[in-house]
C-alpha cells in the first residue's frame, strides 16, 4: 500500500547522525533523528527538540575545547589536581555530564557552508534547517504538502518514515587528542517506516488543531520525519510518543507458568504517536518565507 510512497518520500528524507560521550568516559553513544527537505533550495523541516540538540552539541564542544585548553595551561603544576577540580566546576563538567557531541548530515548536500537553524517561537515542536553555500544537492525531490488537511479523518491510515535504529559505526575515539571523531566505518543507517491509524486530532488550549495522533508509536530516531498518505502527500511531522495507561493493571497476581506458581506485576500502556499538524508546518514556513509545494 505504501511502497511507492516510501520510495518517493525516501528521496528527500534524511538522517541526522549524532555521536556523544560523557565526561571521563571513552564510550561513544550513537543516535539518530530525521529531517525532510521541502524545496530545492536546501530548506528542511525537523523537530525543535532535534534542532536544540544540534545547537547544544556546538555549545558542548566549545565548552570542552575551552576546558582542554585550560587544562593544558596548568599541566605540570604542583597544584594541577586542585586546579583541575576548579576547572571542572567552571566548565560544568562532572560525572554523567555531556562532554562532547558531534553531528553529521549525510546525503544532503555537497560542500555546504554554515547551516542556519530557525526554531518555532511558540510551544510547537518545529524547526527549519537551511543548508547554504553548497555545490549541489544530493537529496532527490522535495515534500509535497496536502492543500487541505481535512482530506484525512480519524480512521485513515498514514505512515511515518525515519531512522530509529542507529546502525552506523563510522566513529571512534582519538585518544591522542581526547576527541570523538568520524571515521571510515559503516556510514549508512537504515530507514524504517511505521504505519498507523489516525485516531484523534490534538488541539491546543485555544482549540486550534496542532497535531495528529496515531494508533502506533513514533519510534526513537523518527522525530522530524514526515507523515504521509499512500500517495506520498505530507500531512504532518513525527514529534513525540504519548503513553496512555490502559488500566488493566496486574499487581501481585498469582499465575501458574510452566507448572510453577509465580507472582506477576504488569501495568500496560498504549504507546501512540503524535505528529505536528500540516497547518502548523505551513504557517511556520510562511512566516520564514520558505518556498514549499502543495498538491
Amino acid at each position: 500500500m505504501f511502497a511507492d510512497a516510501i520510495e518517493k518520500v525516501g528521496g528527500f528524507t534524511r538522517p541526522i547522525k549524532f555521536i556523544s560521550r560523557i565526561y571521563k568516559d571513552n564510550v561513544i553513544s550513537p543516535g539518530c533523528a530525521t529531517m525532510f527537505f521541502v524545496n530545492d533550495e536546501g530548506w528542511a523541516l525537523t523537530c525543535k527538540h532535534v534542532a536544540n540538540q544540534i545547537i547544544a552539541a556546538d555549545k558542548a564542544n566549545q565548552r570542552y575545547a575551552g576546558f582542554k585548553a585550560s587544562m593544558a595551561e596548568i599541566a605540570g603544576s604542583p597544584k594541577a589536581k586542585a586546579l583541575s577540580r576548579g576547572l571542572e566546576q567552571k566548565y560544568e563538567l562532572g560525572p554523567k555530564k555531556l562532554a562532547q557531541m558531534k553531528v553529521q548530515f549525510p546525503d544532503c548536500v555537497e560542500g555546504a557552508g554554515p547551516i542556519d537553524i530557525k526554531v518555532h517561537p511558540e510551544d510547537y515542536d518545529v524547526a527549519l534547517l537551511h543548508f547554504r553555500d553548497y555545490k549541489r544537492t544530493i537529496y532527490h525531490g522535495h515534500a509535497v504538502f496536502a492543500k487541505d488537511a481535512s482530506k484525512i479523518r480519524p480512521g485513515d491510515y498514514l505512515v511515518r518514515l525515519g531512522f530509529p535504529f542507529p546502525e552506523f559505526n563510522d566513529f571512534g575515539y582519538d585518544q591522542d587528542h581526547d576527541d570523538i571523531i568520524w571515521t571510515s566505518g559503516r556510514a549508512v543507517t537504515p530507514r524504517f517506516p511505521i504505519d498507523g491509524m489516525y485516531t484523534r486530532g490534538v488541539a491546543n488550549k485555544d482549540g486550534k488543531l496542532i497535531g495528529i495522533e496515531l494508533s502506533t508509536p513514533g519510534l526513537r530516531g523518527q522525530s522530524g520525519g514526515p507523515l504521509f498518505d499512500e500517495n506520498g502527500v505530507i500531512y504532518g511531522m513525527q514529534s513525540l510518543t504519548k503513553h496512555l495507561h490502559l488500566g488493566f493493571d496486574m499487581i501481585n497476581e498469582q499465575m501458574t507458568i510452566n507448572g510453577r506458581q509465580q507472582t506477576i506485576n504488569n501495568q500496560p500502556f498504549l504507546h501512540v504517536g503524535h505528529a505536528v499538524h500540516l497547518d502548523v508546518l505551513k504557517e511556520f514556513m510562511d512566516q520564514n518565507g520558505v518556498k514549499y509545494y502543495t498538491e
